[in-house]
């Protein structure tokens, strides 16, 4: 009758990734990646709210303040948000997400059922992935398990 062979201590130590980025890295990223993203947003609402026409002073002044809210929003949803439990953390971006269409549909001068509609499918989308992600990395007290 065969046997199995005892697992060795390799095998069953569960291992952490490697952190290939300095601390500093991460620090800049944690500043760099909500500056860009809200510049990309606040550009794109201009655009939409413009409608292909002439970019004038209120345009830009409307992109940068878009790009402003939405920057610091992100920073605070993704600093605060996994501090929640995983339902509230999926629960987190869903929110943001789906405002954060809406809004941008809205500025493209369509209705606002269509702009909450569209926001509201992707919000469930994000919802959907984030959940699922947070439910199998994560024990039930919200312990990471990678």
């Amino acid at each position: 009758m065969a046997h199995a062979a005892p697992a060795s201590r390799r095998m069953t130590t569960p291992r952490r990734r490697p952190d290939v980025f300095s601390a500093r890295t991460h620090a800049a990223a944690a500043l760099a990646l909500p500056v860009v993203l809200g510049l990309v947003y606040g550009f794109w609402a201009a655009a939409n709210r413009r409608h292909g026409g002439p970019i004038t002073g209120w345009n830009l002044l409307f992109g940068f303040l878009t790009a402003l809210v939405f920057a610091v929003v992100f920073a605070a949803v993704w600093r605060l948000a996994p501090r929640l439990r995983r339902e509230l953390h999926a629960l987190a971006w869903f929110a943001f997400t789906g405002c954060a269409i809406g809004f941008l549909v809205n500025q493209s001068g369509e209705s606002v059922l269509k702009s909450a509609g569209l926001g509201l499918a992707a919000g469930v989308g994000v919802l959907l992935t984030m959940f699922y992600r947070y439910y199998t990395r994560e024990d039930a007290g919200g312990h990471r398990r990678d």
